[in-house]
């Protein structure tokens, strides 16, 4: 009986890999000779396709990044919607993946999928009317809430034990210990209103730009 075949190892099958393992144990967790057992495979088969694990790490940022919907920016949708629109897309992508997260706060680098997402972040706020100067730090802003409010939970880190709340201690805390149990809805409501808050403030900045922009 003829052996059965191996699948072929690709680029995208050694990136869903290595994301795969980064989600469940964590950036340290990831090098070939570990990436190259779960494969199933021998080390040097991985350098085929990659030049080494840095490459691996940027391919894997990026397949989380390609996720993120840029539609808004070139569909004709007012500025701050796109933003709003982004924002909520970006966070979803970064939430799934929370381990990469520190990685991808680094930057775009030269990762294909991040330099699209800054040129169309960048190109419409231009568009729409921002100064280039501020239309980067617009995108810069947004980056560093964004991946802020990815790299945990507030409510996740308060203890679900009543009795951590000494009144005589905190006398506002007595409902902390509620916190974690209602982690997704308080989470997602502090993303949305500091989301909001920082776009309404934009609209603001915007009023005051210079006629001659």
């Amino acid at each position: 009986m003829a052996r059965p075949r191996k699948p072929l190892l690709s680029r995208e099958r050694i990136v869903t890999a290595a994301l795969a393992l980064v989600d469940a144990e964590g950036l340290a967790a990831l090098s070939t000779r570990r990436l190259a057992a779960e494969l199933g495979v021998s080390g040097p088969s991985l350098y085929n396709h990659f030049r080494n694990k840095d490459e691996i790490l940027a391919a894997a940022a990026d397949m989380v990044i390609a996720k993120v919907d840029l539609s808004a920016f070139d569909d004709g949708t007012a500025w701050p919607d796109a933003l709003l629109a982004w924002g909520r897309s970006y966070r979803a992508a970064l939430t799934e993946h929370p381990n990469i997260v520190p990685f991808l706060a680094q930057g775009p680098g030269r990762r294909p999928a991040g330099l699209k997402m800054a040129d169309a972040v960048f190109g419409g706020m231009v568009k729409a009317g921002w100064p280039p100067a501020q239309a980067t730090r617009i995108g810069a802003l947004m980056r560093y809430f964004v991946a802020g409010s990815a790299l945990g939970s507030f409510a996740g880190g308060f203890v679900d034990d009543p009795e951590a709340y000494d009144p005589a201690d905190y006398p506002h805390l007595g409902q902390a210990h509620l916190l974690a149990e209602h982690q997704e809805s308080v989470d997602e409501g502090a993303f949305e209103t500091g989301l909001r808050a920082l776009v309404d403030g934009l609209e603001i900045q915007f009023t005051r730009l210079p006629a001659t922009r």
